[in-house]
């Protein structure tokens, strides 16, 4: 029998292309699970079966656990004082094993075990496949369209397979069977059963890549895509900066009469591009980003990373375009918030935050309308920059001398540390329930309590709109927080 069983490995091995040693795992895994079934419980077997001989062992073994975890599994682990009583060398997660009777070949269910086996065969030959795939270090899939799959697109190329999901398409493709298609590699995840690659249309990355193929000058290093942001199969932005002087970066990715951006388009149902020239400075890249429309002025708020971007009446509609597509990619490709206006809007808006400036001013300095005026006038807005601004850029405030300076200075540190302290005794309202919620960052407690969220009830009470106003939370980051704070309220329900 251990004779058949040796010539059995080898035919499997030579017919499937596969290591001996595979094939040898795959038939201790099949004797393994079969011998499992003797007992009661849920058991660790381990089969060993020697290379040369066909003979073979059956262990049961036990995992050697720290005696404060306890047993969680107690038919496959032991505390390790009881198993110290038997090997006084052992150490934690190392194995006692005890030799048990060997089940022999003929008594295992023959279909069973082929199963197994095969499947073993199967796993091994399509990892074999991905490892010589994925070491070619390819980043665009090629291949034709196989097959359906609960939503998905299945596509082939020779004997890989990699998965398209329906929110990785682009919306107005009509893919089917036998369609060549091209995607970009997102991962491999091999707990996926047939088609572990999965496959993306619609990711900026794969934008990048095809430049990256039409244009050799990326490749050379001479250039290089900065940021992308993409509205699948409708309209993009890349942003792109020459490394050389010598190289018109948009020019060079347009190509001579648009063949190498048109070759991009076409790869992409239609999709138009623009190509920004990137800057150092955030303000010029934003301007350059919400091309073709015109910029009349802008204000950039670090702070907040947002820009108040001014344009005319006539570019209105061309910065925001159609369901605001163009202000939204543009602030995808930059990082920064950018909030359209025009000129009346801006002059309400600065209106509004001067009027709150001075009030500001006025109450917490103690000081008249004028002097709030000339701090504001000289660019002051807050009370840190007041008391904290080098007392010499003061000084050259023509209307302040030294001992005005002093004052104004000394009232806004008082001023703050009022009001520090009355963020302090606002934070201690803060209830232990809210403090203790699982995934509330401490950070966002002294703004939920300036905003009156004292409790888990007041937070599970707010929509999402109103958690990310407070504390500039994503949506999904407020939405996830709010729905853990409901939690208590369905405890012991079905």
């Amino acid at each position: 029998m251990n004779r058949e069983m040796l010539m059995l490995v080898d035919a499997i091995s030579r017919e499937k292309n596969v290591e001996r040693d595979v094939v040898f795992g795959a038939v201790e895994s099949a004797l393994a699970q079969a011998t499992k079934k003797l007992y009661p419980g849920d058991v660790d077997i381990r089969v060993a079966i020697d290379r040369e001989s066909g003979d073979y062992e059956t262990f049961r073994r036990w995992h050697v656990v720290p005696d404060e975890a306890g047993l969680q599994l107690p038919d496959q682990e032991i505390l390790l004082f009881e198993a110290k009583e038997e090997m006084p060398d052992i150490e934690i997660d190392e194995y006692i094993e005890e030799s048990v009777e060997s089940m022999p070949i003929g008594r295992i269910g023959a279909m069973a075990a082929k199963q197994v086996i095969l499947q073993k065969i199967r796993d091994a030959e399509r990892e074999m496949l991905l490892n010589d795939f994925m070491s070619r270090g390819e980043k665009i899939f090629t291949g034709t369209v196989k097959r359906l799959d609960k939503g998905d697109i299945i596509v082939e190329a020779g004997r890989v397979e990699g998965r398209l999901r329906r929110s990785e398409m682009i919306a107005k493709e009509n893919l089917r069977n036998g369609d060549r298609v091209r995607a970009m590699i997102m991962e491999v995840d091999l707990t996926l059963r047939g088609a572990p690659i999965i496959l993306s249309r619609a990711a900026p990355e794969f934008m990048i890549e095809l430049f990256r193929q039409e244009v050799p000058e990326i490749e050379q290093g001479l250039l290089e895509i900065k940021s992308c942001a993409r509205d699948p199969g409708s309209r993009a932005k890349i942003a792109v900066l020459s490394h050389d002087k010598r190289v018109d970066p948009i020019g060079t990715c347009v190509g001579v009469r648009g063949t190498r951006v048109n070759a991009v388009t076409n790869e992409l149902a239609g999709e138009r591009v623009d190509i920004v020239l990137w800057s150092e400075d955030p303000a010029q890249f934003v301007i350059g980003a919400l091309a073709p429309a015109n910029v009349t002025s802008i204000v950039v708020d670090e702070e907040k990373h947002a820009m108040d971007v001014v344009v005319d009446e006539e570019n209105l509609a061309i910065a925001i375009g159609r369901g605001g597509q163009n202000v939204r990619l543009a602030s995808d490709l930059t990082g920064w918030k950018i909030n359209i206006m025009d000129a009346n809007e801006s002059a309400q808006k600065q209106a509004t935050e001067t009027d709150a400036s001075r009030k500001l001013f006025m109450e917490k300095l103690d000081v008249d309308e004028e002097i709030a005026d000339i701090l504001i006038s000289e660019g002051f807005t807050s009370l840190e920059e007041v008391a904290y601004v080098p007392i010499s850029e003061m000084l050259e405030i023509e209307a302040f001398d030294e001992d005005t300076v002093n004052e104004l200075r000394s009232r806004a540190k008082d001023a703050l540390l009022t009001l520090e302290i009355a963020r302090e005794e606002n934070v201690e309202s803060i209830s232990q329930d809210l403090r203790d919620l699982a995934g509330l960052d401490p950070a966002l407690i002294p703004k939920l309590a300036e905003a009156g969220v004292h409790t888990r009830d007041d937070l599970a009470d707010l929509a999402v709109d109103e958690l990310t106003e407070i504390t500039g939370q994503s949506a999904d980051d407020a939405k996830n927080l709010i729905l853990k704070a409901r939690e208590h309220w369905f405890a012991g329900q079905e």
